[in-house]
């Protein structure tokens, strides 16, 4: 009796010690899962501040464990108990520079962790998902310098083991509705902004590139643009120096937001460098390319390589290969914005070694094209920020020569044929008939008006030799000059005329033609006027 006696007080104080040792395992447990938001929170913000070189703020942050066993997780240390943790308002801004826009502003983000691996020497995460996400690049320079090596750390900054910061490995990160925003140095210039619908980044390792795949809007033209490539690692001192690569694909972006162009854009290529300054290389194509006021479209193909200036925009272009319609030339030049002005400026030259006048004209002028030929143009093109019509705006200065030119209509041929046969000595000769022009001349285009510093136009027999101008916005020519003419006054014409004249040929016989008379052309493109230039025309 004596001895079932006893067994019972051991069942009844083993009992006991189990229930207690139950009862602070549970209480443990619960306590350390009320630990886990404040220690999460902690270590989230130091990782973030050492990566960034930045001041954190954190406005929430929740961590929802999972239904298990309290038990359980002070036995495994929250090993394999997968925990969700999700937050909102945070921002990161540059150290010693308030007055800058945070680098990163987030309305929302998530996680998930296994609490177990915050204690290992790196803490993995699987997937981060960031919601409302704006990213501001500083202007290169805009860090402040490092603080010295004697420089104490901030009293919250507690060391990760080893001395270093925490080693955090993300293996993907989600970001939907994003915006990157490249900041000019002048703030009162507008930053540089793109729209990022969705950006998925992959973790290749620790310190090594992010493999991305991105979709996002470009400003102007308005377009999607569609992405993979390469990003990072962050450059926490100079975020203007995060390597970025890739490809790209740009889909039907509207060209008619600019005053005076339209048309339909595609564009595919490459793309590597830094945020604060990208190269890239790759092929345009608008195939119903076209100025609004004659609205004649043409094929317009271009292979580029560019640098783009992320901070501010500005374009500098290394020869680029332009096809339009048939015609290929070739452009060099920048897109910039000069101080005090809120547009930018182009400033380009152009070199065509053998184009078609077709193809120009068509692009240019009202109806079908009155002219055909072979055309070599070297020219500086130079385009302030357009408030207006592109042609009010346009600066043209250089040089043309037309090869082998004919006009369509027959009115303006049937002159030309005319000049040629009186210039040869042969007026009713059917022989000469649909005879090529050479032209050739200097020039320059300012506000609506061409003006020629020379203008040499040439048809066997021959050659004329103007200056003068040429108003676009009322189609009005006004040159002046001198007519040379291979034959005589007297064989020009025919009949009783040609022997009157002979006497008079020898007045009109100088500077080694066999007629040289002074000569004006005025009217239109489309109906020129040739006549005697009796106030002398201009030498």
């Amino acid at each position: 009796m004596h001895t079932k006696r006893k067994y019972k007080l051991w069942v009844i104080a083993a009992g006991l010690v189990l229930l207690i040792l139950g009862a602070a395992g549970l209480i443990t447990a619960r306590i350390l899962s009320r630990r886990f938001e404040p220690y999460i929170r902690e270590q989230a913000v130091e990782y973030l501040k050492k990566r960034f070189a930045s001041e954190v703020e954190l406005r929430a942050l929740h961590v929802r464990l999972p239904r298990t066993s309290p038990l359980r997780l002070l036995m495994t240390r929250g090993r394999g108990v997968i925990t969700h943790v999700d937050g909102e308002g945070l921002t990161m801004r540059l150290r010693g520079r308030p007055e800058l826009p945070p680098i990163f502003a987030i309305r929302k983000f998530a996680f998930e962790i296994d609490p177990g691996k915050l204690f290992e020497a790196t803490r993995t995460v699987r997937l981060v998902v960031l919601d409302g996400m704006q990213i501001n690049v500083p202007p290169r320079g805009e860090r402040p310098a490092k603080r010295s090596a004697a420089a104490p750390e901030s009293k919250d900054a507690s060391p990760a083991p080893g001395g270093g910061p925490p080693s955090v490995l993300i293996e993907k990160v989600v970001v939907n509705d994003a915006v990157l925003v490249t900041l000019p140095r002048d703030p009162k210039k507008v930053p540089l902004r793109f729209d990022i619908h969705r950006l998925e980044l992959d973790s290749a390792g620790p310190g090594v590139p992010m493999n991305y795949d991105a979709r996002l809007t470009n400003p102007k033209p308005p377009g999607e643009i569609v992405s993979k490539g390469t990003f990072g690692p962050w450059a926490a001192d100079e975020p203007g120096d995060s390597p970025l690569a890739g490809e790209y694909v740009f889909e039907k972006a509207d060209l008619g937001v600019f005053a005076g162009i339209a048309g339909i854009l595609n564009s595919t290529g490459s793309f590597q460098g830094t945020l604060a300054a990208i190269e890239v290389k790759g092929e345009a194509r608008v195939p119903d390319f076209r100025l609004k006021t004659p609205n004649n479209p043409v094929p317009l193909v271009t292979k580029f390589e560019v640098l783009v200036d992320g901070t501010n925009g500005d374009t500098v272009l290394k020869p680029v290969h332009v096809t339009l319609g048939s015609t290929r030339f070739t452009t060099s030049g920048a897109v910039i914005k000069h101080e005090g002005e809120q547009r930018r400026t182009i400033s380009l030259n152009v070199s065509m070694p053998d184009g078609a006048i077709r193809d120009l004209l068509r692009l240019a002028a009202k109806g079908p094209p009155f002219m055909e030929g072979r055309v070599q143009l070297e020219t500086r093109i130079d385009i302030p920020p357009l408030s207006g019509k592109v042609r009010e705006k346009l600066l043209l200065d250089g040089r043309f020569e037309l090869l082998e030119g004919k006009f369509l209509r027959s009115t303006i041929q049937d002159q030309i044929d005319s000049l040629s046969r009186r210039g040869q000595g042969a007026p009713t000769s059917t022989e000469i008939d649909e005879v090529a022009s050479y032209m050739s001349g200097e020039f320059r285009l300012e506000n609506e008006a061409l003006s020629f510093r020379s203008l040499t136009f040439g048809v066997p027999g021959a050659h004329v030799h103007l200056a003068g101008g040429y108003n676009l916005a009322n189609d009005a020519l006004d040159l002046h000059g001198n007519l040379r003419l291979q034959s005589k006054v007297s064989g020009t014409v025919t009949g009783w005329k040609r022997w009157a004249l002979k006497p008079v040929d020898p007045f009109f016989a100088k500077r080694g033609a066999g007629t040289f008379l002074n000569i004006k052309v005025d009217g239109t493109s489309q109906h020129p006027k040739f006549g005697l230039d009796r106030d002398g025309g201009r030498k």
